[in-house]
């Protein structure tokens, strides 16, 4: 095992060194959260994950999730934080398992998420999606929507730190950067609309183009293969 996570070490280094290399070509400085996308990695994939130094993961299905959580007693810190589409008859649990919800994508969502919390007294961090690709098999807000956000934003038991968006299948890196690009200016859309808003997170970026996504201001990256190797299933 220790074998295993000195080589995770060395590909979250060059990872990271990447990501400062982008921030440079694109004038940001700030600290960019490492996010360990950890759906169907085993438990002690995560653990040798949490040794080299990361601290966050991400998963996207509930039932797999709390399986493995149920062992992670021994990784005190770790922050998980659920990032994929979640539905209305989940969140109960996600809310109990999970630290944040990074992919709100519609008031509904947002008010059932809102609710749950309530009952159980808690206020949950979330991100809302954005669809800022406009693929028509992707979740999220479209960017104009932005009542429907600012609604989001004033629910009692939602802490809204950000936005998040998944960037466009394709090798196209303009298609790629207009993406994110839009990301951070409706940031800055809503934070002006909104003198209370203070939406500080910018979840883009995934293995394949974390890079554009740092160079564009990104301040949190989803990263699974890049990390780990080609899932098996």
């Amino acid at each position: 095992r220790r074998q295993g996570c000195a080589s995770l070490k060395n590909t979250i280094e060059r990872i990271q060194e990447n990501i400062e290399l982008a921030q440079r070509r694109g004038g940001y400085n700030h600290p960019v959260q490492f996010i360990a996308v950890t759906k169907t990695r085993t438990v002690s994939q995560i653990q040798n994950c949490y040794d080299a130094g990361i601290k966050t993961i991400g998963e996207n299905r509930i039932q797999e999730a709390d399986k493995k959580f149920k062992s992670f007693d021994f990784m005190p810190g770790l922050t998980k934080r659920f990032i994929g589409h979640l539905q209305s008859n989940k969140v109960k649990k996600c809310i109990e398992i999970f630290d944040t919800i990074d992919a709100v994508d519609s008031v509904g969502l947002a008010q059932k998420i809102n609710i749950k919390a309530k009952t159980l007294n808690k206020t949950i961090p979330t991100l809302l999606e954005i669809n800022t690709s406009g693929e028509p098999q992707k979740h999220g807000f479209k960017p104009d929507q932005i009542e429907e956000m600012l609604l989001c934003v004033e629910a009692s038991n939602l802490n809204v730190t950000g936005l998040m968006t998944v960037g466009p299948r394709t090798e196209n890196k303009e298609k790629i950067r207009t993406a994110f690009v839009k990301l951070r200016k409706l940031r800055g859309v809503l934070n002006n609309k909104n003198p209370q808003t203070v939406l500080t997170d910018l979840s883009m970026g995934m293995s394949g183009d974390y890079e554009i996504a740092a160079e564009e201001g990104s301040t949190m990256v989803r990263v699974g293969t890049a990390l780990f190797g080609k899932r098996k299933s």
